[in-house]
């Protein structure tokens, strides 16, 4: 039977493969302003869950430095990684997000002085050697975005190491609303010199990716702050097949065969160390 934690990360990953999808649709939009969009209605949202709720938005003053940690490397993870979505198949840009959590064992072993046991390396090697494959085999995944979506999973890991670091300690709205109130500054000051007029259906995108992004945000927090990050992280990965379907169906994105072989090397590697780690 499936725990609390696993449900909700299931659900946030549905939400949030979603969402990726609206920002898809918004592709002539620049990244940052998408962001910003993201963070003004996530803003709102959560100033007004935590008033009903008579919460101190700032956290307790312990917890301050890692909220504004988590803030800061969140805002900088989701443009890259929203740059992207935009750009590259929706699928591979998932997958790219998805080595986070090898980034997460690595961060571990340079700054928390973590072991990084032999078989780990062979499991990081499976994702490395996935990647390579998917960036070979697919001519529309462009250098450029295939290091943003790299750099994008680094912050993502760091992002996730504070959230971490938060749990039990902190109320999970406050948590998603230290990333909005620090993105908007840094993504509207860049927009206001970059910006591209929304038209039409693109309101209800924008809104819709700020709407769907508060629920999957929140979803995770609690998911994380409910079950071991192993288990929740492993149920992250059913993601992909959404983002495969989404792909197919809505932008027709089909891949060679190399390529389905390299996303499933990296997901089995990524899988394997998330298990071994939660073992040990």
């Amino acid at each position: 039977m499936l725990s609390k934690g696993v449900k909700l990360m299931l659900l946030s990953t549905l939400v949030m493969t979603t969402m990726q999808t609206f920002v898809k649709f918004v592709s002539h939009i620049p990244a940052t302003e998408v962001v910003f969009f993201r963070a003004a209605i996530s803003l709102v949202m959560s100033y007004a869950m935590l008033y009903r709720q008579n919460v101190n938005i700032w956290g307790k003053p312990e917890n301050r430095p890692t909220l504004w940690m988590r803030g800061i490397f969140g805002t900088l993870a989701l443009v890259m990684v929203f740059a992207t979505f935009q750009n590259m198949p929706l699928a591979s840009a998932l997958l790219l997000h998805y080595l986070a959590p090898i980034f997460t064992a690595l961060l571990a072993a340079i700054f928390l002085k973590e072991r990084i046991r032999p078989i780990q390396w062979f499991f990081f090697l499976l994702c490395f050697a996935g990647i390579g494959m998917i960036k070979g085999f697919d001519s529309r995944v462009e250098t450029l975005y295939f290091v943003l979506g790299i750099v994008g999973a680094l912050l993502a890991a760091a992002a996730y190491t504070m959230i971490g670091k938060l749990k039990g300690k902190e109320n999970p709205v406050v948590i998603v609303f230290y990333f909005p109130f620090v993105a908007m500054p840094i993504t509207g000051l860049y927009s206001y010199f970059n910006w591209v007029t929304p038209q039409g259906t693109d309101w209800l995108f924008l809104l819709g990716i700020g709407i769907l992004t508060q629920i999957g945000q929140i979803l995770l927090t609690k998911a994380y702050q409910t079950d071991q990050a192993n288990k929740v992280a492993s149920a992250n990965y059913t993601g992909i097949i959404y983002g495969l379907l989404y792909g197919f169906f809505l932008f027709g994105e089909l891949f060679q065969w190399e390529v389905y072989v390299g996303m499933g090397l990296v997901l089995l590697g990524v899988f394997l160390n998330v298990t071994y780690r939660g073992k040990k």
